[in-house]
C-alpha cells in the first residue's frame, strides 16, 4: 500500500512537472500568436502524441461513460486554459497565476473531502503548506489593489482546471489513455469553433511551431501523469501535488531565460518540498 501512495505522489509530482513545462512553452507561444491558435494546435499535437502512447501500450477502448467524462474534462480544462492565458496576456501575472494556481487545488479538495473523507492530519497541514507554496512561487506581487474584474479570469481559469480534475478522475481506474483522447477531442473541437468565429486561422510563423509541439506533448504528458495518481491514490492528493506545476515555470524562466528568482520565490520552493514530505509520508 506504501508503495501504491508513493507511486501516485509521484505521479503527482510528475504531473506538475510537465504542466509547468507545458505552461511556460505555451506561454512564450503567445507572445507572438493568438491564444486560441496556440491552444489548438498544441491540443493537436498533444492528441497525436496519445495516439502513439495508446499503441504502444495497448490500452483496449473504455466504456462510453469513461470518454464521457473524458470529454467534459476537455471542455472544462480548455476554458481554464484560455481564462489563464487571456488573464496573463492582460498583466497582472502575479496575481492571476497564484490565484488560478490556488483555485485550481481547491476545488478538488473540497470536492474530494465529500467523497473520500477527511485526509490524515499530517497530510492536512501539508495541503496548507502547498497552497502557500503555490501561492508564493507563482510571483511576487502582492494582493493590494485587488478588484473583482482581477479575480474573474483566475477564478473561471482554477474552476476549469479543478473540474478537469475532478471528471478525469471519475473515469474507470483501468481507463487512462482513451478518456484523454476524448478530452482532446472536445477541447480541439471547441477550441476550432472559436477560432473560426474570432477569424484567427491565421498560419503561425514556422519558427514558433516547434514551442507549440512541445507545449501540447507536456500538457498531454501532465494529464497522462495526473491520471496515473487518481488511478492510484486520492484526488485531492493528486490535485494539490500537480498544482505546484508554478515551480517549473519559474525554474525554466530561470535557466532558459535569465530571469532573476527572488527570495520570496525561494522561500515558495522549500514550502513546496516539506508540503510534499508531510504528504508523502
Amino acid at each position: 500500500m506504501i508503495g501504491i501512495e508513493l507511486t501516485a505522489v509521484l505521479f503527482g509530482l510528475a504531473a506538475a512537472a510537465s504542466w509547468g513545462a507545458g505552461d511556460f512553452s505555451g506561454g512564450m507561444a503567445t507572445k507572438r500568436n493568438h491564444v486560441y491558435l496556440v491552444v489548438l494546435l498544441s491540443h493537436i499535437v498533444g492528441i497525436a502524441g496519445l495516439f502513439v502512447l495508446i499503441g504502444l501500450f495497448g490500452e483496449a477502448l473504455p466504456a462510453m461513460t469513461d470518454l464521457f467524462f473524458g470529454a467534459l474534462g476537455g471542455i472544462s480544462g480548455a476554458i481554464g486554459v484560455v481564462a489563464l492565458y487571456t488573464g496573463l496576456s492582460q498583466g497582472r501575472m502575479g496575481i492571476v497565476a497564484p490565484l488560478t494556481a490556488v483555485i485550481t487545488a481547491i476545488v478538488p479538495v473540497l470536492f474530494g473531502l465529500f467523497i473520500e473523507g477527511l485526509p490524515t492530519t499530517q497530510q492536512l497541514i501539508g495541503f496548507g503548506a502547498a497552497l502557500v507554496a503555490v501561492w508564493i512561487i507563482s510571483g511576487d506581487d502582492g494582493p493590494a489593489g485587488l478588484r473583482w474584474r482581477d479575480l474573474r479570469l483566475p477564478a473561471v481559469a482554477g474552476t476549469g482546471f479543478g473540474l478537469f480534475f475532478i471528471f478525469i478522475d471519475r473515469v474507470s481506474d483501468n481507463a487512462i489513455l482513451w478518456p484523454l483522447v476524448g478530452s482532446r477531442v472536445a477541447s480541439i473541437i471547441m477550441m476550432l469553433i472559436l477560432v473560426l468565429i474570432s477569424r484567427r486561422w491565421a498560419r503561425p510563423p514556422r519558427n514558433q511551431l516547434g514551442i507549440m509541439a512541445l507545449a501540447g506533448i507536456f500538457d498531454a504528458g501532465g494529464n497522462a501523469f495526473f491520471a496515473l495518481a487518481t488511478s492510484l491514490g486520492r484526488l485531492d492528493i493528486a490535485a494539490i501535488l500537480s498544482s505546484l506545476y508554478p515551480a517549473t515555470t519559474v525554474l525554466l524562466a530561470r535557466f532558459i531565460l535569465d530571469e532573476r528568482i527572488t527570495r520570496r520565490q525561494w522561500v515558495g520552493v522549500t514550502a513546496a518540498l516539506i508540503a510534499v514530505i508531510l504528504i508523502a509520508a
